[in-house]
């Protein structure tokens, strides 16, 4: 019995260091070297409320935003992931095929790739720059506003993730929503 209990508190004293302690620990650092970071990266709206992360999708449906990949997980945090189904599947091909209609892609018009395929974790926030332009003419057209100043909106939000090499300019969608509400209120 008293190997047992001595096994008891090294096992508690270990957890105590190695989970609560450590976590303590790299928390308070993060904390202050990137507080915005550790606390979520989280974004508010004009009124100060908190409506997403900058680092997770949200599903935007209607036609006056802008919309981001599919997801496999239907943007659920909790349990991201892709929907390991092969190319040559027919529920990748019916989803794919159904994503491509909403868009009113046509041959003369295709889709962007990015907006037809789903990221690896289904939760990825941004899109091409390309594909957000892809879908000004929408959005014009449902607020009633024009494309120019959307198309000005859409490169005021875009970066280069890696710098002056990288192939494709990003945004978030959720931010350019955000951003798109501030210069023309949604009705």
């Amino acid at each position: 019995m008293q190997s047992f209990l001595a096994s008891l508190r090294l096992v508690v004293a270990t957890m105590l260091i190695s989970v609560v302690a450590y976590s303590a620990v790299v928390l308070g650092i993060a904390q202050l070297l990137t507080p915005a970071t550790a606390n979520g990266s989280l974004i508010a709206n004009a009124q100060g409320q908190v409506v997403g992360s900058k680092l997770i999708a949200q599903k935007f449906t209607e036609p006056r935003y802008f919309w981001p990949r599919p997801s496999a997980v239907d943007y659920n945090a909790a349990g991201a992931g892709g929907s390991n189904k092969s190319p040559t599947s027919t529920d990748l091909t019916e989803r794919a095929t159904g994503t491509v209609a909403a868009y009113g892609a046509t041959a003369a018009n295709p889709l962007p790739a990015d907006l037809a395929a789903a990221s690896g974790g289904g939760l990825d926030p941004h899109i091409t720059e390309q594909s957000a332009l892809y879908q000004v003419p929408r959005i014009a057209a449902a607020r009633g506003i024009p494309a120019a100043g959307i198309d000005e909106l859409v490169a005021r939000y875009s970066f280069a993730p890696g710098g002056i090499l990288a192939p494709d300019r990003l945004v978030n969608v959720l931010e350019l929503n955000l951003a798109l509400d501030q210069m023309a209120p949604a009705s």
